[in-house]
């Protein structure tokens, strides 16, 4: 059966979530594109989108046309080509329903397991926890016909456990999608010991289409992406606990966010990234991956105290950040939790900021901000030129800056030496794609 045949009939579990919202996106579109071709008019593609709470489902729909109305938009001229045939169509805006309407022809709205007996892929988008995970899809396998594969968006559950507590005999494959999914490029393609050669070669294919850049990672809990996040991260919480010598703890946690973003040329500062993970996400990695790494200390006080208090970082349901390590406005950080207080401290508020900014000095000549490199045609020549100046430096910051790169180094080295990743360019491809670095963590700077 071709991949064109599997996706006739297509099934999301977690359809509502963060992640099956973009999942259910690519493949709507996928469907959509498929059905205009002439040698599919007679098929009939069916998307069962499924999730236990009904009210999501809602403002999934509504997710769902708005960026349909967005791709049609910025594809008009394609449009206008696919539908030729329709001369009843004229104005842009009727092409571009035309487009909407047949994207939702397709969708299949649902809260019960029973509405993906047919389906052919079973896209798995609940939350990452095995236990959960395991009870799906024990059940999809009782529903489902015994030809049906799944993929399984886990960030960090060993896809064998899965396939073997499910008793799935081969038929699942780990697909994890970087967030957001419609756009993030890179999957993570985690393939267990056992797989059924036919779901990886259509796994392959299914990459391919939907334009994706497919990284292997090797069946180890956490894989490539969130074996160097969470490790990266502990980094981080650490140097916060031994800052809180000197510092406050609010000016620790801002210290530490701001080299790795500042100094470190990233997008965003690793509490930041936390945020946009979620605290509680971020501590379920860890809980997940601990028991596989007995001599490693994968847990954070700080982590456990900010959950216990209920203050998770994530996003709302428009998109906006929630209130984490920092708080937010408009996404935008404008205060530093203090978790000895229980209170955020505002950016604003007295000269602490000022202080821990003084003290740690500013990155060295060369500097650029991350987004004005980004597109850089001299990008690499002018990083080479930072992060030697950087290693010259003898400011605190540079310091700080120096060990934590030197530290993700060694997290990345040691995924590939123990067989987690296949080589150095996979480590780097991941968190180049992945985590959008300007470089990956294994280079010459340090």
């Amino acid at each position: 059966m071709s991949l064109d045949d599997h996706l006739e009939n297509v099934a999301i579990i977690g359809a509502a979530g963060k992640m099956g919202s973009g999942i259910a996106l690519l493949l709507a579109q996928e469907m959509t594109v498929l059905k205009l071709q002439p040698e599919n008019k007679s098929k009939n593609y069916e998307l069962h989108l499924i999730d236990i709470d009904p009210i999501a489902l809602q403002g999934l729909l509504r997710y769902l046309k708005t960026q349909a109305i967005k791709l049609a938009e910025k594809s008009i001229v394609q449009l206008r080509l696919q539908y030729e045939a329709r001369k009843d169509l004229v104005e842009n805006s009727e092409f571009i329903q035309q487009f909407v309407d047949d994207l939702f022809v397709h969708l299949r709205v649902g809260t019960e397991l029973g509405n993906a007996r047919n389906a052919q892929f079973i896209f798995e988008a609940a939350s990452e926890n095995e236990d959960l995970k395991v009870s799906l899809l024990k059940q999809l396998k009782n529903i489902c016909a015994s030809d049906t594969y799944f993929f399984t968006n886990t960030s960090s559950i060993p896809i064998s456990l899965l396939n073997e507590k499910a008793a799935l005999g081969g038929r699942i494959i780990g697909y994890h999608f970087y967030n957001p999914p419609a756009v993030q490029k890179l999957v993570e393609l985690i393939t267990p010991e056992g797989i059924l050669p036919d779901l990886y070669q259509l796994s392959l294919e299914l990459g391919k289409r939907l334009r994706k850049k497919l990284i292997p990672s090797n069946d180890v809990a956490g894989f490539i992406g969130n074996g160097h996040f969470m490790r990266d991260g502990l980094h981080a919480l650490a140097e916060v606990e031994r800052l809180n010598k000197d510092f406050s703890p609010q000016q620790a946690i801002y210290i530490m966010n701001r080299i790795s973003q500042d100094f470190l040329i990233r997008p965003m500062g690793i509490f930041q990234l936390v945020d946009y993970v979620g605290i509680d996400v971020f501590q379920c990695i860890l809980n997940t991956m601990d028991p596989y790494f007995p001599q490693e200390k994968l847990n954070s006080d700080l982590v456990n105290l900010m959950v216990s208090r209920k203050i998770l970082g994530g996003q709302n349901l428009d998109g906006s950040q929630r209130d984490g390590f920092l708080k937010y406005d408009k996404s935008k950080p404008i205060a530093v939790y203090d978790p000895e207080r229980e209170k955020y401290v505002s950016l604003e508020e007295g000269n602490w900021r000022t202080e821990a900014d003084r003290k740690i000095g500013n990155p060295p000549a060369g500097f650029s901000p991350w987004r004005v490199l980004l597109g850089d045609s001299q990008k690499e020549e002018k990083l080479e030129t930072y992060f030697k100046n950087l290693k010259r430096d003898s400011t605190l910051g540079a310091q700080l800056a120096t060990d934590y790169l030197s530290k993700s180094k060694a997290i990345a080295e040691q995924l590939v030496s123990s067989g987690v990743a296949n080589s150095v360019e996979d480590v780097n491809g991941v968190l180049l794609n992945g985590f959008y670095h300007l470089y990956g963590p294994i280079n010459n700077y340090v």
